[in-house]
C-alpha cells in the first residue's frame, strides 16, 4: 500500500486553516478593494496547494505564506501597473463596516464617523505606498516589524524610519484636515 500522499485537500485544509484570515486580511490591505482581495487571496491558496510540501517543511509557515501573497501582489502589480498600493475601504473590510458597529443606531456619531472615516482615507491616500503599506500592516494588523521585515524583504532599518515617518506625516494631514481620533 502506498504512503498516504500530503498534497491531499483534507492535508492542505488542515495546514491552512490556522492562516485564513490573517491572508485574506493581507490580502484586502494590500489591494484595499474585496473583488481584488479574492483573487488575489484565491491566487495564491491555488498556488500554495501547488507547493504544499514546501509548507510542510516549514518552521513558521504563516510568515511564508505571506511572503508568497505579498511577493504575488507586486509580480501583479508591476505586471498590470494597478493602481495605489493600498487604499482603505473601510465599508468592504469584513466585520468592520461602519454599520455594523455595536450599539445603538445614532445617525449623527454614524455620519462623524464616516467622516472620519473619509478624512483618513483621504490622508492615507498621499501617503506614499511603502509607508502606507508598513504603517497598516503594523499599526492597523498589528504585524511586528520582523514580520513585515520578513514578508516585504526590506531592511528593518528602513521599515522603522518608514514608519516612524508615515505616523508623523499622517498627524500632520489628520490635524490640517481638523480630524483628530
Amino acid at each position: 500500500m502506498d504512503a498516504p500522499h500530503h498534497n491531499s485537500p483534507p492535508a492542505f485544509d488542515s495546514l491552512m486553516r490556522p492562516h485564513l484570515d490573517r491572508l485574506y486580511r493581507l490580502a484586502f490591505r494590500l489591494t484595499g478593494a474585496r473583488a481584488e482581495a479574492e483573487d488575489l487571496f484565491q491566487d495564491v491558496l491555488v498556488k500554495t496547494y501547488q507547493r504544499m510540501d514546501d509548507l510542510l517543511d516549514l518552521r513558521d509557515p504563516g510568515t511564508w505564506l505571506c511572503r508568497v501573497m505579498y511577493n504575488h501582489f507586486i509580480d501583479d502589480r508591476r505586471r498590470f501597473a494597478r493602481q495605489r498600493l493600498v487604499s482603505v475601504d473601510v465599508a468592504h473590510l469584513p466585520g468592520k463596516s461602519i454599520e455594523a458597529l455595536p450599539g445603538e443606531l445614532d445617525p449623527e456619531r454614524d455620519a462623524q464617523r464616516s467622516d472620519n472615516v473619509t478624512r483618513l482615507e483621504r490622508a492615507l491616500s498621499v501617503l506614499s505606498d511603502e509607508q502606507r503599506q508598513v504603517l497598516l500592516l503594523h499599526d492597523a494588523e498589528g504585524y511586528k516589524l520582523a514580520e513585515i521585515q520578513e514578508i516585504t524583504g526590506d531592511p528593518l532599518g528602513t521599515l522603522k524610519s518608514r514608519l516612524h515617518r508615515a505616523r508623523a506625516r499622517l498627524r500632520e494631514l489628520l490635524e490640517q484636515d481638523g480630524t483628530f481620533f
